[in-house]
Order: structure tokens, then sequence, then C-alpha cells
């Protein structure tokens, strides 16, 4: 062995048991109080208390290097000398993914980097952990045993700890964040993403949800820890209660969420955690910290969307808590005209901060299905999906702007860009008042044609929309929007009670209840995804009905039973087989025989989603009562393209031959049945599509509400005798697939439609 080498310790046969990290945390508060402890007294007294051979610290420094800064049980003379890239090695690979690494065997591994000077030849097994602060990689510390085994998960959770509390020195000790080095806190930054709530917005950045750094990390007084945790769990329940207790927007439905999420953010099971680490010797703001990270970390492997949701729903619990306990800023009184930049955002934040004034809100985690989402789109405030990395560059009044139409968040924009988005903000406002007059004109074209423009919605608090648009009714309800907010499905009463506001709400106008349409990336609390490869073609919508026939049963009562009399119409979703539709119009059927009253007019109809159906049209159009072509699934369906894969978004196209085609056949169809025809979906909501589709014969389409008026501009200032022969030309030269979007908005904007 190396003169200059620790003497390395003895080999240990025992493992650490649950008292030992409350001895370990003991010894470092004695270590940090000290102030002239070194990073080396750490290495050691970690090594010792995790009963490891060796152990290791390095920090990042500039141009994305890690440096090793301490050692215990390897050669002290590499410290200072020792360097790996970010990215390079175990250490290297741990400090690029910001993930815990644990191997049994580290030096087989296919990117293990040897440094001979360091001396770790006879090391086997290796668990690094990430040292993060405010988000950020500031260095890796490491343990290392000769033996060949798997670390426990309680050796995995002491040492995360002991990162957390490693991070406040390194940062002392000079560390560089990682990629730090050549930004320039000056240049625009562009992060794309995905739209959950339509709009465009221009303001100052706010960035909010990062815990200040912690000043008391443990504690030699775990009762009175436990006692400030009570009572800041006790002032984060008021703030909720008083919130939730609120006047809130169109009410009904949005409480559901806030009581959903409550059920989530306190539960006792991530409280419990918390007061265990307290009792290890960890205050209680630490302690708060230290399990929601390991709640992130763990979340984040989850690959269903609306379970990875409920994390927003405890971390705004979190940050409550923080707030009480003094480990977070609270949130500023007014935040008028701001973009809310976050991680991730729970129900109760989103609408606390809506209450403040941000004009929009990015975020890095989360889902369209999510209760953000849910609660963005019916306050209609600009909301957006981000690429992670924004958060940790952003800088609280950095001009932005955020436009979740486009997909796209601008930091630090160039003075050109801003221009062009005030000329854009202008022309919409300017757009919106013309559109707002054609609310209530007749909804005829210049030729004549007769055509209806219904909503597509899923919360109560949305039909506000009927009035402000002039819609003529709800072509799409989704009942499945009301049971993924409030956390589950309500009973029969619950049901019929929510489906009797909607009705009333609609005043006489035509509502279409599609039946819960659940599965895929839609799964309730509780509910385990299949794991399927392709879950948006396998066990869900009306299979899932069809296979648990209670729960369809009680759904139809319910709708039936809030019609009280009133006309009924009811849609079910991926139909695939005339077979299924019959069947569930069976039970629709034997339902209504026992509810009294009966509703005046009964009406059952299927979306038209799988291709399928299209090759069973005459047995279809003679049992439903209408049709409702669903494009959002009919395109992935029929080009086999996941609407969810980035790539193909723009490949493939409803203003192309097969599908102008299919919908030609279908309106031939149901006209020559008598059976009545619309179009929703995203499709049905973009006017230039809206008017190829009435030039077909399409004269009812449902979309959101945000779209009714542009479309009904257009559709109301065309004249399709002039269309229909351009139409017929452009698809003959389209003929081999193509898009004719492009020629056929050239022909619009000749004849003055804005499209």
């Amino acid at each position: 062995m190396p003169p200059e080498a620790e003497t390395t310790p003895k080999r240990r046969k025992r493992k650490p048991k649950l008292g030992d990290t409350r001895h370990l945390f003991a010894a470092l508060r004695e270590h940090l109080a000290s102030g002239t402890a070194s990073l080396a007294d750490f290495a050691k007294l970690v090594a010792e208390g995790l009963a490891t051979d060796s152990s290791v610290i390095y920090v990042t420094r500039p141009g994305e290097q890690l440096e090793l800064a301490a050692t215990f049980g390897l050669n002290v003379s590499a410290v200072g000398h020792t360097r790996l890239r970010v990215g390079e090695g175990i250490i290297g690979m741990t400090a690029a993914s910001g993930d815990i690494m644990n191997l049994a065997d580290a030096q087989n591994h296919p990117r293990y980097a040897y440094r001979p000077e360091l001396g770790e030849e006879n090391m086997a097994s290796t668990l690094a952990v990430p040292v993060k602060r405010a988000g950020r990689t500031l260095g890796v510390i490491a343990v290392m045993s000769r033996e060949a085994r798997v670390y426990t998960p309680l050796e995995v959770e002491a040492l995360a700890t002991v990162a957390m509390l490693l991070a406040e020195i390194l940062a002392k000790a000079g560390a560089t964040d990682v990629g730090e080095e050549g930004f320039s806190e000056t240049l625009p930054r562009r992060y794309p993403g995905y739209v959950l709530s339509s709009g465009i917005a221009r303001g100052k950045i706010l960035p909010y949800g990062a815990a200040a750094p912690i000043a008391r990390l443990l504690t030699d007084d775990p009762e009175a820890e436990l006692k400030r945790l009570d009572k800041a769990v006790e002032e984060a329940n008021k703030s909720l209660d008083g919130l939730i207790a609120g006047t809130l927007p169109g009410g009904g439905t949005p409480r559901d969420v806030l009581d959903a999420y409550r059920m989530v953010a306190q539960s006792s099971g991530w409280l419990t955690q918390v007061r265990d680490a307290i009792n290890d010797g960890l205050t209680a703001e630490t302690a708060v910290d230290k399990v929601a990270r390991n709640l992130r970390e763990r979340m984040r492997r989850i690959a269903d969307p609306y379970l990875r949701e409920r994390l927003a729903d405890i971390e705004d619990m979190v940050g409550r808590l923080m707030v009480a306990l003094g480990g977070m800023a609270p949130k500023p009184e007014r935040a008028d005209g701001y973009i809310l930049l976050v991680r991730r955002l729970g129900p109760a934040d989103l609408l606390d901060w809506h209450s403040r004034g941000i004009a929009g809100v990015a975020i890095e985690e989360a889902s369209p299905s999510g209760h953000a989402a849910i609660l963005a789109r019916a306050l209609g405030l600009p909301a957006l999906q981000v690429d992670r990395g924004a958060v940790e560059i952003a800088q609280e009044d950095d001009p932005a702007l955020l436009d979740a139409e486009g997909g796209t968040l601008i930091l630090r924009p160039e003075p050109e860009v801003v221009q062009v988005y005030d000329r854009a903000l202008e022309a919409r406002t300017v757009r919106a008042a013309a559109l707002a007059a054609y609310r209530d004109l007749p909804a005829i074209t210049k030729d004549g044609t007769e055509f209806t423009l219904m909503l597509n919605v899923g919360l109560a608090m949305e039909l506000d929309q009927l009035d402000k648009t002039g819609a003529d009714g709800i072509g799409l309800y989704r009942t499945e929007i009301a049971a993924l907010a409030a956390g589950g499905i309500p009973d029969v009463a619950g049901q019929a009670a929510e489906y009797g506001r909607v009705l009333d709400r609609a005043n006489g106008k035509k509502v279409q209840f599609r039946t819960l349409d659940l599965g895929a990336d839609k799964l309730l609390p509780g509910e385990a995804s299949m794991g399927e490869e392709n879950p948006a073609m396998g066990w869900r919508s009306l299979r899932v009905a069809l296979d648990r026939p209670a729960i369809l049963r009680r759904q139809l009562r319910a709708l039936l039973l809030g019609a009280q009399g009133r006309p009924l119409s009811i849609m079910f979703p991926m139909v695939a087989t005339v077979e299924e539709f019959r069947t569930a119009r069976d039970l629709l059927e034997a339902e209504a025989a026992r509810i009294r009253p009966a509703p005046e007019r009964l009406e059952a109809g299927t979306m038209l989603e799988v291709p399928a159906l299209l090759f069973q049209l005459p047995g279809l159009l003679a049992e439903a009562d209408f049709i409702s072509v669903g494009t959002n699934d009919l395109m992935q369906f029929l080009f086999a393209a996941d609407r969810g894969t980035p790539e193909l978004v723009d490949r493939y196209d409803t203003l192309s031959a097969p599908v102008l085609e299919l919908l030609e056949k279908l309106v031939t169809y149901c006209q020559e049945a008598g059976v009545p025809l619309s179009v929703c979906g995203e499709a049905a909501g973009r006017p230039l599509d809206a008017l190829a589709f009435a030039a077909l014969g399409i004269t009812t389409l449902s979309m959101s509400g945000n779209a009714i008026l542009p479309v009904k501009a257009v559709l109301v200032e065309a004249d399709l005798t002039k269309l229909r022969p351009v139409l017929r030309e452009l698809r003959r030269a389209g003929a081999a697939g193509g898009s004719i979007r492009e020629p056929l908005a050239a022909w619009a904007r000749e004849h003055n439609l804005a499209i």
C-alpha cells in the first residue's frame, strides 16, 4: 500500500441498522457545529457510519469537471489531482444524470473510468449519490466496499440524506454548478413544450418553488421539531381550507378537484416518513425537503402520467409546509402580469396564483390530463409544459414570452421577437372584437347552407362558454374529466346531480354525453397501469365499460335520472364493432325501462374513431341514432401514428386524400340512412379544416370554446358552391396522399377568408 494512503479500515461484517443513521447524523451535527472540521473528516464519518471500506467526495469545477475534494480509505495524494469529466465514469454519470447509482461490481460496468493514482483497485461495489442544491448538481459523494453487493434501501436513503447536508458545504467550497460555465444570463433561451391551455402571454418571469438554503440541518431535540412540524401542518391545512371554502369561478367541479388534491396531499404516508426522518435527527424543514426529494426521484420513474401528476399535489403541500416552517419565502401578495415558472404545480397552488394575477404559467412536469391543466383550461389561463432546465436558468424578472399556441417559452426574447408578438397580441385583440360580432349571426354560409357549431367540454364550469360563444349546444361532454378531477367515479346520486346541472346550464340546448373514456393515459387513483405497450389501442373506453358493466350501468342510470324527463343523448367511445355498440345500447335500454320519468327523447350514438367501423357502416347505421367522428383517435389509428409522438405530429394531415375520401363516403352513407353526422376533435376547431368538412357536406362540428367564433367567421363568409369544384381539383392533385392544406389556404386567402 502506498505510504500516503490512509490506513485502510478493518473489514466490517455488520451492516447499518435502523438506529445507525441517528448516530451518523449526530456525529455529522457535531462535525458541522465545530466549524473547524474538514471535508476529509466528513468523508471519514460517512464511511465509518455506513460501515464501508472507503468514501470519496467530488466537487464540480469550471469546464464541467469533477475534482476529488476528499477521500477516506483511498490515496489522499489524489485529492486535488484526480479529475473526471461530467458524464465520465460512474462518478461522472451520476453528476450528469442526477441519478443514484448502486452497483455491486462497479469496475466491470462499461462506463467505469480507472484512475490509478486513487488506489481503488480492491473496491468492488459502489454507491454514488449526486449532491444537489436548489436543483443543481454541485458534486458527488460515493462509498465503496471490497464486498460485491447491492447497497440496501436504508443505506441508499442514508447517503442521500448525507448528500443533502453536504450540499451547503460544497457550495461554500467553491463548487460550480454543472453546465454553468460559459452561460450568459442575458442570452435568449427557447424552451419547446406542449400546450396545456391555449393562449399567449407576455410578461416577466417569476420562478417559484425552489427552497432557500436550510440554515439548520440537524437537531438534538426531535420532540421540539415534531411540534414545529405539527404546527406547520395545521397552518398549511388552514390556508388550504380557506382556499377551498372561498368563491371559485363557476362553482361545482373545481371544488371537487381541490378536495381530491387535499386527500392526496394530506395523506399520512409521506408525513409519516417526515416524522421518521425527524426522529433520526433532522430538523423539520430538512426532513420535509428530504422526503420530498425521495418522492420526486421515485415518481419520475413512473411511466403513467396520471400517477406522476399526483406528485404535483404533494409538492403543493410541501411548499405550504416549507413556508410555514420558514424554509421557503411566502408567495408575493400580487403577481400581476407575471409568467409563473415552476417544476410542478398542484391545483390549489394554481388557483392561488391565479388569484394573485399571473398572466400565464409554464410547468416542467405536467400532463394535459392533470389537475393543473384541467383548472388552467377552465380558468382560461395560458399554460405550457416546457422542457426541463428552464427553472434552473430563469432569473426573476427576466422578460419572457409564453406562446401556449405555438408551444414555446422564450426567455429574454430579442427586441424584434417582442415586436412580432406585440403585433400578434394587438391583432388578437382587434380580431377578438371583430369575432364577437359573429356571436349572434345566423349560422349560414353565403350560399345558404346551415351549419351547427357545438362545444367540447369536460367541466361544469366551462358551460358559460355556451353564452359567450353563442354555440348551438354541447357536442361532446367528457364525463371522465370530472371523475379524474374528483379522484374517483361518484356514486349514482353524485353523477346524476352533475349531469342534471349540465342540462340545467344548457337551458334546452342539446348535450351529447360521452360515457366514461378511461384507460390509456387516463387512470383514476388506485387504478394500476396495465403496462401495455400501446395503451391507446389497449383496454380502454367502451372496452373497459363492457368488461365492467356495473360501472357502465350505474353511469347510464345516473344520466337517465339526471335528465328528469328531458331529451337525452348518449355517445359511446372507442366502438370497434357493431356488436359492441349493440351491447352498450341494450344496457342503456334496460336501464331506461326502469327510470321514471322517461326521457322525452333518448338517443344513442357512437364515436367513430376505430377504422374497422368504416367497414360495418350498414349495420352500424341501422343501430345508431347519430355518429360523431373523433378525428384525434381516427387519425392516429388510420395512419398508425401515435399522436403523442412529437416526431409524427405534422407528418399526417386531415386535409389529405385518404381522410377526405373517407369522410366523403361517410357523408354519403349517413345521408342515405338519415343518420346525423358530426365531426369533433382538434380538426373541427381549425377554420381551414372546418371549411373543407363543410364543403364535403358535414355541417355539424364540435370543438373547444375558443375555436367557435373563428370557425363561424370563416363559414359565414364562405360560398361553398365556389369551394366545392376547387376542392375536387385539389383532391385530384393530391391523390397520392399528400396534404392539400397549403393550396386550400391560398384559395381561402384569395377570397378574404380569415384562415
